[in-house]
């Protein structure tokens, strides 16, 4: 049988090793698995898996992410995001589903409804509050 090109290009996985540094913009339709380090702005059609050892500073637009690794900057997944046990995350997160399981660390806002642009702070603020002395 004869392969369907509109097909093929969902099915592709794309791999950013360990010990492999990219500093620019990454677009992709297919899979992206990033076990290396990332500076700057990634656009993926399909799922980002971010290993152990992977590392991404920057903007990231997906639909579906597993993150074990660490960001630093905003993520925007338009389906589900999985943050796993040994992740770390800095920045803003904008998603409709998110997982969260225990020792998962995050410190930024976390953002569910985008049409209200309401967002829920996690970690710790530097904000003051105000005390009274009597």
């Amino acid at each position: 049988m004869g392969r369907n090109s509109n097909n093929a290009v969902a099915t592709e996985f794309n791999r950013i090793v360990a010990g492999t540094s990219i500093h620019g913009e990454i677009e992709t339709k297919g899979d992206i698995r990033i076990d290396g380090t990332v500076v700057g702005t990634l656009n993926i059609h399909g799922k980002l898996v971010l290993g152990n050892s992977g590392k991404i500073e920057g903007e990231i637009k997906c639909k579906n992410a597993e993150v074990m690794g660490t960001i630093e900057g905003e993520i925007n997944v338009s389906e589900l995001l999985s943050l796993k046990e040994s992740s770390s995350m800095k920045g803003d997160i904008i998603t409709n589903k998110i997982s969260i399981e225990p020792g998962a660390k995050i410190s930024g806002t976390i953002n569910m409804d985008k049409s209200q642009n309401e967002t829920t702070k996690i970690g710790p603020t530097n904000v003051q509050e105000k005390q009274t002395v009597k």
